[in-house]
């Protein structure tokens, strides 16, 4: 008997049974299973096992496909998803499942990952000591993001998000990008590609696409395959950039996969799972005993509303928020943070008590200057009654021009550090 050898070749099989918003099918399938559903043209379409009806499984397949009818066959793999992984991914695009969308070849196959979403243990996890340099002048010298820090870049569509984030993943002193673009425009895909990130800083990242129109388990899937990698680089001794733009259409994607197996909605139609899926996601994220993971992530505010469910969910977890004013992106301010509005909860614990210093300085001249705002546009304010108001609106253009920084221009830490102590002086206070 011990020379017989199980069949790989014995697979389950079903028949598709209803498809109306969910498929449904008569198969012997776990889940997270992965089958196979021969559509009527032949063609087979790969999905995965989501939940279950009575004496049916639930699928949802990782492309649109309209040529499924009533009695299709349906061929489990009896397998989960597994992504490839390893230093050959880095400059190459990937879509929801690993499979390569640049026309530079098949990938190896020889090592690959499970979709083990596993956060590190809470108390292995090492204190965040170190800076992560980002290249923006704005966010090294007022917002410092620490290497394993997670932080949300959040604004209303059309403010500058993903342009700020391909100047980041340019720029950043990281070993290691992972950028993950889930339910963009087809059409921006190739540009943020070529002109956001170019060839720099493609050539040390790895790309996942999932654009809008494809089914809500491939965006959700491309985000996990994201996490996944960058916790095999984390693995491996490196500090690793992970950019997920956006977690908003993420959110909408768990959304659409919660309403389909029934899930109550709660606020704004979001069911419960939506809020579960964020926080397991961002909280694979930071240090652990090899390495970190340092998280990026866009909110896309709807309607400029910084308390909708989304972002207030976010903000809730996540280490910090950047928050893109769409005035200043009107007046041409780039890149377009709110300083006032944006916070880094880990600055105090990774900057030196000068720097703390500076920057205070500054953002009292900016919050001075918004005071009277309002009155200097009318011509209504007068010097010389709040001498502390009269030296922020003498000083808030030398501030102002601190801030903004041209396309494809970086400046490193030393340098930042620098200017922002010339500012100082400028602003009436000594070294």
């Amino acid at each position: 008997m011990s020379a017989i050898q199980p069949s790989q070749w014995i697979r389950a099989t079903g028949r598709l049974k209803s498809v109306s918003g969910r498929i449904c099918a008569s198969i012997d399938a776990g889940l997270g299973e992965l089958v196979q559903i021969m559509s009527s043209c032949d063609k087979p379409v790969l999905a995965e096992v989501i939940g279950f009806e009575d004496n049916l499984v639930q699928l949802m397949p990782f492309e649109s496909e309209n040529n499924f009818r009533r009695g299709n066959m349906v061929i489990g793999t009896g397998r989960r998803m597994r992504i490839p992984v390893g230093m050959h991914l880095l400059g190459r695009v990937l879509n929801a499942v690993g499979q390569p969308i640049d026309s530079l070849g098949p990938l190896r196959r020889d090592q690959t990952t499970p979709f083990v979403m596993q956060s590190p243990d809470p108390l292995s996890r090492p204190a965040i000591t170190e800076p992560l340099v980002t290249g923006v002048r704005a966010i090294d010298s007022m917002l410092t993001i620490g290497k394993g820090q997670r932080v949300g870049l959040f604004a209303g569509s059309g403010v500058g998000k993903s342009t700020l984030l391909g100047e980041i993943t340019k720029h950043a002193q990281s070993d290691v990008n992972v950028v993950a673009l889930v339910g963009e425009r087809g059409r921006e895909v190739r540009p943020f590609i070529e002109e956001s990130l170019g060839e720099e800083g493609l050539r040390r990242s790895v790309v996942i696409v999932s654009t809008s129109d494809q089914p809500p388990l491939a965006r959700i899937r491309a985000s996990e395959a994201a996490v996944v990698m960058a916790d095999w680089f984390r693995s491996q001794g490196n500090n690793v950039l992970l950019m997920l733009d956006s977690l908003t259409r993420l959110s909408h994607a768990q959304r659409e996969l919660g309403l389909l197996v029934g899930e109550p909605p709660t606020s704004r139609g979001y069911t419960p799972s939506v809020f579960q899926k964020m926080a397991q996601v961002l909280e694979q994220l930071g240090t652990n005993e090899k390495g970190s993971i340092t998280g990026l992530v866009t909110v896309l505010v709807d309607g400029d509303d910084m308390n909708e469910p989304v972002a207030d969910a976010a903000r809730s977890i996540l280490d910090g928020h950047i928050v893109l004013s769409r005035k200043l992106a009107h007046q041409g301010h780039f890149p377009a943070i709110d300083v006032l509005s944006s916070a880094s909860r880990l600055f105090n614990d990774i900057t030196t008590d000068s720097h703390k210093s500076h920057v205070n300085r500054a953002r009292n001249i900016i919050a001075r200057y918004r005071e009277v705002e309002d009155l200097i546009q009318i011509g209504a304010y007068k010097q010389g009654v709040v001498p502390e108001s009269d030296l922020a609106v003498a000083k808030f253009p030398a501030v102002t021009q601190f801030l903004q920084q041209p396309l494809n221009a970086s400046s490193d830490f030393p340098t930042t550090l620098a200017e922002l102590d010339q500012l100082n002086s400028m602003i009436g206070v000594a070294s």
